[in-house]
């Protein structure tokens, strides 16, 4: 298989574990939230908001977004069954959450359709044509519509997950163009990598006006059977936030 298919083979994989969790994934969803960060930002974006979330994966902050007061939600995945997985949360929840299976960054949808685009935690490492996919976000917002994005810092690749010390891995680069995954989710994957400044500049360049750009020492997920690293004890970044608006 091509380094595309690998990658695609391992997502859906990986997807596995949605419906292997589907009973705890959606009492997650029935009173799920974002995060306190997130929704400081968005608050005042969201109620009412036609809202994309593309690579929605298993879709839980999709039902976060529905009780910050979305108006709709659109998730997109190229997983069929994390599509699945989603919709049939949604339908049981009777939440305002459609998803399609969908392979960006084309999505299919008019331009100027949609209010907010809402992605990260995990999500761009699998986009390859990262500029793109940012002209393709900036087409179906509205005039005034934003992209906010919630991601690993691009200095996480780098740090070993070792409890005592936090230290850079000897195999890897900040300026590597990629690198192949090593742990959960998508075991063997091709990751794409970004620096800090380039995604900024590829956003910015689409013709997004930067509102906030802010990168916080707490990660995203940790996983629950392990030790927490060192790396995450508050002195290495190890997340961003980033809104943006439509010109």
């Amino acid at each position: 298989m091509s380094t595309y298919e690998d990658t695609r083979h391992a997502w859906e994989q990986a997807s596995q574990k949605h419906v292997r969790e589907y009973a705890e994934l959606l009492d997650e969803a029935r009173t799920a939230r974002l995060l306190p960060l997130e929704e400081q930002l968005l608050a005042p974006l969201v109620d009412g908001a036609r809202v994309l979330h593309p690579q929605s994966g298993h879709g839980i902050d999709d039902h976060g977004l529905v009780a910050l007061g979305a108006q709709e939600v659109l998730g997109l995945d190229y997983s069929p069954t994390a599509v699945s997985a989603a919709r049939r949360r949604a339908e049981e929840l009777d939440r305002p959450c459609r998803y399609e299976e969908v392979e960006l960054p084309a999505t299919g949808l008019a331009e100027g359709t949609q209010d907010l685009v809402y992605t990260g935690k995990g999500a761009l490492i699998w986009i390859e044509d990262l500029a793109a996919w940012a002209a393709e976000m900036h087409r179906v917002l509205r005039p005034g519509g934003h992209l906010f994005v919630y991601e690993a810092h691009p200095l996480v690749p780098l740090w070993e997950w070792d409890a005592h010390d936090a230290r850079v891995r000897r195999d890897r680069g900040y300026f590597a163009r990629s690198h192949v995954n090593d742990s959960f989710p998508a075991l063997g994957a091709t990751e794409h990598q970004r620096t800090l400044a380039e995604l900024v500049m590829t956003i910015t360049g689409a013709g997004f006006e930067l509102l906030h750009l802010a990168e916080h020492p707490e990660p995203f997920w940790m996983p629950q059977d392990e030790e927490p690293a060192a790396a995450w004890d508050g002195r290495l970044p190890n997340a961003i936030s980033l809104l943006a608006r439509r010109r």
